[in-house]
């Protein structure tokens, strides 16, 4: 009786287990489907109508073009050879077999492991089904073994160039994380579950944001990652109070208002990348860095970079110093009486603070007393993912896309850096507002992420060839005003911050950047990566930073050396400024002589591309 019992109970479990897979009014459920297909039928249309007008090039394909090329390379090498060749599948099919076989056993012993699994944080197979269910546990296994084995081809074809490889690891991985069966619908468990269970109204609601999302970006995808409706620049986000003091074609120059009695006498210039907007710095009061300096009593000063457009196609780096961070200097000097400022740049706003420096040191401008470089690369040699998708032949596909409307759409380099964690950035997003049916949550940071900017022609490429493709930057061999400009002549003070973790911006690449400059060089690593290791507030009580000796060498033997502090690295880079010169005078209005211009944060970080 009780074996029958067990019998009926198994059974049940099994019924149980198939019916959440079963429509449960499938009447209701072709309706949503067809309205699916109508809102796809919608986006469809956007993504048509954008290229019959023009309003989007074909920029696109040279990456395509590029991943083709790169994956011949890595097939002629075993497809040349028909011994290699069959080796390869053999140990596919090995593979496959050994899951299979895996599986007969699974149906004797439920306690018995999967024969390939993922880590186990990968955060796409989190849910029972992929376990016990031999149909998905199966999808689970084949799609392992089967990304496992095409990156092994990457790693096993010999006689490729370094730069090869690295494209093919690159590409191997976007394949991999785009065919993994969580994201689709009928091998996914969760969605299939869902679907079935709402009648389809989640591919209803998740079409309609698709098409939305299509008009959105003129017909790219411009993929939602947060609740924008939610957030409001100067209301929410970027709060901290200020005026803007000066504003040229390219820039706002931003003071804050102070909040301590006394102040440094040195004035802190702030150069933010202009591939995004400078309110990465003060995303809300408690991680908001410009908040911060100025409690430590900084006379903050933050350059706002203009959205560019048609007007800005053709001034280049040359221009965005001189319209930027000089014209800022100016504008300091005129507010403030002081020509000695202490200056900030973060990522490529770092990069171009350092060509600055070099710049303005070949012409004996002296006003920048010390410099502060935020997760920035100087030397490319170990630029990381991104040079992917720099060579010349894409090179050139930019220039002409770029060269009849003088700028590169927001959406191109937004896409670009996503790619770099697709599994954080792109597939999460894709699974959970197109398949689910579910906006995104509100979250500041990735509200900033999407309100990216437009990249002006000439200072794009000039960026790319100088920096990613020539390294001429470092190589002494980057013209501006129509002589070459060397980091060696730079002689003041340097703090350079890398972050461990850094995707963009790798701390191998930034520790190599170090030996360039011809003054001391203060590095030190922080925890975490590209965002959360800068902006990581004292209040917080997150992650760590290294001190050690002189950058020499390599970063893997510096390290070793290193002490680890924990927390925040904000209060050792102020004590560190304040080595430099720690003179303080009374806190200074706002503008000084000058007519404000408007409040902070001004007017052109509010223009969204």
């Amino acid at each position: 009786m009780a074996q029958k019992n067990e019998t009926n109970s198994a059974k049940d479990q099994s019924n149980a287990s198939v019916d959440q897979y079963l429509a449960k009014d499938p009447e209701r459920l072709a309706r949503n489907l067809a309205r699916a297909l109508e809102e796809l039928g919608k986006a469809a249309a956007a993504w048509t109508e954008a290229r019959e007008k023009g309003e989007t090039g074909d920029v696109t394909t040279a990456p395509l073009i590029d991943m083709v090329r790169t994956f011949s390379r890595v097939s002629e090498y075993w497809l040349g050879d028909p011994t290699r060749a069959l080796e390869a599948q053999t140990r596919l099919f090995a593979e496959f077999m050994g899951i299979w076989a895996n599986a007969i056993r699974r149906m004797s012993e439920d306690a018995a492991a999967d024969y390939a699994a993922p880590p186990a944080a990968d955060k796409r197979f989190q849910d029972p089904e992929w376990g016990r269910n031999a149909f998905f546990s199966f999808l689970k296994q084949a799609y392992v073994v089967t990304s496992r084995w095409a990156a092994d081809l990457v790693e096993g074809a010999e006689g490729l160039d370094e730069t090869t490889r690295h494209k093919a690891r690159f590409y191997v991985d976007q394949v991999s994380q785009a065919l993994s069966p969580s994201n689709f619908l009928l091998t996914n468990p969760e969605l299939f579950r869902e679907t079935m269970a709402s009648d389809g109204e989640n591919l209803v609601r998740g079409m309609r944001m698709l098409a939305e999302d299509i008009a959105a970006g003129k017909g790219e995808l411009k993929l939602r990652q947060s609740d924008a409706s939610k957030f409001k620049v100067g209301e929410n986000i970027a709060m901290t109070p200020g005026k803007v003091i000066a504003r040229s074609r390219l820039v706002e120059v931003i003071q804050y208002k102070p909040v301590t009695k006394q102040v440094l006498k040195r004035p802190l210039l702030v150069v933010p990348p202009w591939i995004n907007k400078f309110y990465i710095l003060d995303l809300n009061p408690k991680r908001s860095f410009i908040r911060w300096a100025v409690e430590q009593g900084h006379t903050v000063f933050v350059i706002s970079w203009v959205n560019p457009d048609e007007r800005h196609g053709m001034l280049d780096w040359a221009d965005y110093i001189e319209e930027g961070i000089r014209f800022a200097l100016d504008a300091i000097e005129d507010a403030t009486g002081e020509r000695s400022v202490n200056a900030m740049g973060y990522c490529v706003g770092g990069t171009l603070l350092a060509a600055s420096l070099a710049l303005m040191a070949a012409e004996g401008d002296k006003r920048i007393a010390s410099a502060t470089l935020l997760t920035t690369q100087v030397d490319f040699t170990h630029a990381g993912d991104l040079k992917v998708f720099v060579d010349e032949e894409q090179i050139q596909a930019l220039d002409k896309a770029m060269s009849g409307r003088g700028y590169l759409e927001a959406n191109r380099m937004a896409t670009a850096f996503n790619m770099l964690r697709a599994g954080d950035l792109i597939w999460p997003y894709v699974v959970n507002n197109y398949l689910r049916g579910r906006a995104p949550l509100p979250f500041d940071l990735l509200y900033w992420n999407s309100d990216s900017t437009r990249l002006g022609a000439a200072n794009h490429s000039y960026y790319l060839r100088n920096c990613y493709l020539e390294n001429n930057l470092s190589r002494g061999r980057a013209v501006l005003h129509g002589k070459p400009i060397r980091l060696e002549d730079v002689t003041i003070p340097i703090f350079n911050l890398a972050t461990r973790e850094d995707h963009i911006a790798p701390a191998k690449s930034v520790f190599m950047g170090s030996r360039f400059f011809g003054g001391p060089v203060e590095f030190v690593l922080a925890g975490s990566g590209h965002i959360a290791g800068v902006i990581n507030a004292p209040d917080l009580g997150k992650y760590q930073y290294w001190t050690g000796a002189k950058p020499e060498g390599m970063l893997e033997n510096w390290l070793p050396g290193a002490k680890e502090n924990p927390g925040s690295w904000w209060p050792y880079w102020h004590a560190w400024i304040e080595k430099q010169d720690n003179r303080s005078v009374p806190a200074r209005k706002l503008g000084g002589r000058r007519k404000t211009l408007g409040d902070a944060p001004g007017e052109y970080v509010r223009t969204r591309a």
